[in-house]
């Protein structure tokens, strides 16, 4: 099993799920013995924050960098960013190291295979508008092909007010509400699948079971990585909608096994 670097903190309870659902994985895939190889670089939330905010790109990109060499550094042979959104700096964060940069935007490509059909992005609006998470990549070139619907203003203002209170650990049963609303508003404009693509949003508690085509960014981009440490070819067909709520201490959004997107 390969090492995974984590680059975390950012804010530090979506780092704590990812560490929690790549061991799941590993578990679910090789036994209850069984944990994953990582090391985890986590930082300051709070000045990248006030960087993002000022768009001082140079420095938020330059600290992520060196959170990269140092995970390199101590053993790691693959890097994640535990972050949606610092996903903006990823090109310099991959360059600074010799490590794969394993990319949450290439994650998402894989699992929903090369059909055109539109999908719908639940985010900040800041990831929205940038673009810089779905875009052609040499690894997942077919995002041409398909129509990212994201959320109306009015509903993109309520995503970001929802993913601020995430990050200081307030997470309102009305917000899951309000999050599942937005979600079938992409539906009804015609997105076959919705994507949660901001971190924080898979710590929300949901009124209901999560509808099948509801898929969690941060699940599939687990997958993806732990497929990637276990030297899989291939990820498992079904590893979009993997059902790691069988073990305890599960993810709030419960997945059916059903089909991965071809």
């Amino acid at each position: 099993m390969k090492c995974l670097g984590l680059i975390g903190g950012i804010g530090w309870e979506a780092t704590a799920l990812y560490y929690r659902l790549i061991n799941e994985d590993v578990r679910r895939r090789l036994g209850s013995l069984h944990s994953a190889r990582a090391i985890v670089n986590s930082l300051s939330f709070d000045p990248l924050d006030t960087l993002v905010q000022m768009e001082r790109w140079a420095e938020a990109a330059g600290i992520l960098a060196d959170a990269a060499r140092q995970l390199e550094q101590a053993g790691a042979e693959a890097i994640l960013i535990c972050s949606s959104q610092m996903h903006c700096v990823a090109e310099q964060v991959q360059a600074a190291v010799d490590i794969p940069l394993l990319h949450l935007g290439a994650a998402i490509g894989q699992s929903l295979g090369r059909a055109r059909d539109d999908i719908g992005l639940l985010c900040t609006r800041f990831t929205a508008e940038r673009g810089f998470l779905l875009e052609p990549r040499p690894d997942y070139p077919h995002w041409r092909k398909r129509r990212i619907h994201t959320a109306a203003p009015a509903d993109a203002e309520r995503l970001d007010q929802i993913c601020r209170e995430l990050g200081r650990g307030v997470a309102r049963p009305e917000s899951g509400v309000e999050l599942l609303r937005i979600a079938k508003s992409l539906r009804i404009r015609g997105a076959r699948r919705v994507i949660l693509a901001a971190s924080e949003l898979a710590l929300l508690p949901l009124p209901e079971a999560a509808p099948l085509w509801l898929d969690d960014g941060t699940e599939l981009h687990v997958s993806a990585a732990v497929s990637w440490a276990l030297g899989e070819a291939k990820p498992p067909a079904d590893f979009s909608r993997s059902t790691m709520s069988e073990h305890p201490g599960g993810p709030l959004l419960k997945r059916s096994r059903v089909p991965a997107f071809a």
